[in-house]
């Protein structure tokens, strides 16, 4: 099940069958079982809070992942700054609503065992990222 939550932020409307359908079949394509996926939908200043204390970073991100998955299952809760997520889309000549679905993308991507820390891992992680943004088209 993926829920969505919203921290020290405005509302947003997002289409949480059609999310939900898309990470399923992530997670479905990568041989593990969809779990409880929680976004949580933050300001920065919110998230820079999160880094600092669980983290020990002293740095703005537009995503962290918590990992709670069990063998196959995946579940975690995902923190997303709403806005390093429209700085971001300004940024790379994108959406907000496709930046949003990128890093929803990466969280998960994480959960199911993609790294980001050396740059080989970082092509594959984009690369995986584009393979299911296409999910959402």
């Amino acid at each position: 099940m993926v829920n969505f939550f919203f921290e020290d932020t405005d509302e947003f409307e997002i289409n949480k069958p059609e999310v939900e359908k898309n990470i399923e079949k992530l997670v479905t394509n990568e041989n593990r079982i969809l779990g409880d996926v929680n976004y949580i939908l933050c300001s920065d200043a919110y998230l820079l809070d999160i880094n600092r204390q669980y983290l020990n970073h002293d740095y703005y991100t537009d995503v962290i992942s918590f990992d709670y998955c069990e063998e196959n299952v995946i579940s975690g809760d995902i923190f997303i700054s709403v806005d390093t997520v429209a700085d971001n889309a300004k940024e790379y000549g994108t959406t907000f609503e496709n930046e949003l679905e990128r890093v929803m993308i990466h969280g998960v991507l994480h959960f199911v065992g993609y790294n980001d820390k050396s740059d080989d891992e970082v092509k594959v992680m984009r690369a995986k990222e584009n393979q299911y943004l296409s999910l959402f088209k």
